[in-house]
């Protein structure tokens, strides 16, 4: 099973920008945390970051001819102004998870509102970088479901 993790505009900055909410460790710490969760398993995991919203978009388009089973998105500031992510992953019929560090449920008002969550299935915030592990098990279940039906 291939899974893409996906991150947005800042992620990379991580342990850099506003410890206060994201912590002190850092971007490289948070993507050796993800591939090592799952090194003995048979998910092969992809891990890549863009502060582009056009590279972003590249990156969902190869994933679809890449033939990758889920993706993990977290799009960072783009979340809340991008229809053309929310397009992307429409276009790509990949079962899709969101994912923020931080709960933006409880953070500036602007944050509330996802124009990519309506295209994924579902949304994770709030619990730091096991929001990621939490998405890719929950797309492992949900792949593994669909090939039983």
């Amino acid at each position: 099973m291939k899974i893409l993790v996906l991150n947005g505009p800042n992620i990379n900055f991580l342990g850099i920008r506003e410890k206060n909410i994201y912590g002190s460790e850092t971007y490289e710490d948070m993507c050796n945390y993800i591939l090592n969760s799952f090194e003995n398993t048979d998910v092969e995991i992809d891990i890549l970051q863009s502060n582009i919203e056009g590279e972003l978009i590249n990156f969902l388009q190869k994933a679809y001819f890449e033939k990758y089973d889920g993706i993990v998105i977290n799009p960072g500031a783009y979340t809340h102004t991008s229809i053309a992510l929310f397009d992307a992953i429409k276009s790509i019929d990949i079962p899709t998870v969101e994912v923020h560090l931080s709960n933006v449920h409880q953070r500036e008002e602007f944050r509330h509102r996802s124009f990519t969550a309506p295209a994924c299935l579902g949304q994770i915030c709030g619990f730091g970088k096991e929001g990621y592990i939490l998405a890719i098990e929950g797309l492992i279940v949900h792949i593994n479901d669909k090939k039983n039906f």
